[in-house]
């Protein structure tokens, strides 16, 4: 005995009739006859009394709509409560970011996600790649949102969008142009990370395939407003998304360079490790930072960058 068969065994006592309650159900009167006899073989009672009439229950039939009305009764209690959680999001929600992408992003999604989900107790972390993935591997965190390694191993992720990496520098630096080639970059005294961080490697790897070294003038794991503090102070150069420093190129402070041959970007994304399945609820929330993230894009508030398509498993 299972739940379909209860439901139908409510079905006919409610209707009174086989043949009602096959042409309610839009069923073959044969099958219904035949399910009930089956029940009422594998249970080894009579569930109903049967006329020219329709069916009338017997003492055990009225035992038995009790236990399919609490049945019933539990199972849309527990189609309406997955549906309020669905609706009123998870109870509580850590998203983290990489320094730029939480700038840009964390004010405007706040908001959004207060918007849909009032009673979420929303947490916002910011962070460099190595704490975020770490955090995110832990568990402490739901989702992230970094500038997708070149080897991502362990991670799923849902490509969100492609920025262009510049070469940033003092407004005085003795340059002329827009643009620089990637080559170049050997020449200019360069402020970068420690060689396990993301663009550090992405340096390198554009020195390997491009024939030149890194002139590194100084090395820098702090944060990106330590690194252009150092840029101002003119203690070198360095290579940052076009919207790390946007305030700082539109009041004149640094200078922004394009990077060609080849031109140079790198792929934001949305993360979450490999041992995990992402839950329905927060799969909405991605849904809802890609809506938000698309805004911006529209009204020129990530410069540099373009809206990448969600991978289909994703």
């Amino acid at each position: 005995m299972n739940s379909d068969d209860l439901a139908l065994f409510a079905h006919v006592a409610r209707h009174a009739s086989i043949s009602r309650t096959a042409m309610a159900l839009g069923a073959d009167q044969s099958t219904i006859s035949r399910r009930v006899s089956l029940l009422e073989t594998e249970l080894g009672t009579r569930l109903f009394h049967r006329s020219g009439r329709g069916v009338t229950l017997t003492e055990r039939g009225q035992q038995l709509l009790g236990y399919a009305s609490t049945l019933a009764e539990t199972l849309q209690a527990a189609e309406r409560a997955m549906r309020d959680s669905a609706e009123n999001g998870p109870a509580t929600l850590c998203i983290a970011a990489q320094p730029t992408i939480a700038r840009i992003l964390f004010g405007r999604l706040g908001h959004a996600l207060k918007a849909r989900y009032p009673s979420t107790r929303v947490h916002f972390v910011e962070g460099l790649a190595a704490d975020v993935l770490s955090r995110l591997s832990e568990g402490v965190v739901d989702l992230a949102l970094v500038y997708l390694p070149e080897h991502p191993g362990a991670l799923q992720h849902d490509p969100l969008l492609r920025e262009s990496v510049r070469l940033i520098t003092p407004s005085d630096y003795p340059m002329t142009g827009d643009s620089v080639e990637v080559k170049a970059l050997g020449d200019i005294p360069l402020i970068l990370p420690s060689t396990h961080h993301g663009l550090r490697q992405l340096v390198e790897s554009l020195a390997l395939r491009s024939g030149f070294t890194p002139q590194i003038a100084l090395e820098c794991d702090g944060s990106i407003s330590i690194t252009k503090h150092l840029v101002l102070e003119h203690c070198g150069c360095t290579v940052l998304p076009e919207a790390a420093v946007m305030e700082e190129v539109n009041t004149g402070r640094l200078k922004s360079y394009a990077l060609e041959n080849p031109e140079v970007s790198r792929t934001i994304a949305i993360v979450w490790p490999k041992n995990r399945v992402i839950a329905d609820g927060l799969w909405a929330v991605t849904q809802i930072i890609r809506q938000q993230t698309a805004q911006l894009l529209e009204q020129g508030l990530w410069p540099g960058a373009s809206l990448l398509q969600p991978t289909p498993s994703a």
